[in-house]
């Protein structure tokens, strides 16, 4: 009997808060999350279907971005471009692509004197970003997302003398 009471006192006087465990809620929960969110960065970038085997975020945006811009450069290429001056400037394409991997908002800025230099220019490259192959769109936590993109097309050329 006496071992009884003394294993009630025991149990009595031992606390109960070692076995509980703390509930957060969910606000509280959701609250963390977000702050935890790297807004700027995506989890992995767009990519062709060229890029798919890469998992490296680093690899994924190089296979990304050099397969764009030789996309670019050798559309602009295959225009066979001739002229009089020596050219040696830089385009830069800003662009969005969308969640369902659309390019939206292409804007292209370029020195006035490259597109009176080359005037087609710019429709070249319009048209080289609109007929880009199909792209799976950039992933942020496994949610498709529209991001931001600046692309630099390097233009340089050499005179031609007649």
């Amino acid at each position: 009997m006496k071992r009884l009471k003394f294993l009630l006192l025991l149990l009595l006087a031992t606390s109960c808060q070692y076995f509980n465990t703390e509930k957060i809620s969910s606000e509280t929960f959701y609250e963390e999350e977000i702050k935890a969110i790297e807004w700027d960065q995506v989890d992995q970038y767009p990519a062709f279907k060229s890029c798919a085997n890469y998992t490296e975020k680093a690899e994924q945006k190089e296979c990304f971005e050099s397969t764009l811009g030789t996309f670019v450069s050798d559309f602009i290429r295959g225009k066979n471009v001739v002229t009089h001056a020596d050219l040696n400037s830089t385009v830069q394409l800003d662009f969005i692509i969308s969640k369902s991997g659309a390019i939206d908002s292409l804007q292209i800025v370029m020195d006035s004197l490259l597109l009176k230099k080359i005037p087609k220019l710019k429709d070249w490259l319009t048209h080289s970003i609109d007929s880009l192959p199909p792209l799976e769109p950039a992933l942020k936590r496994g949610i498709p997302v529209k991001t931001k993109f600046t692309l630099p097309v390097h233009i340089q050329s050499e005179k031609t003398t007649n």
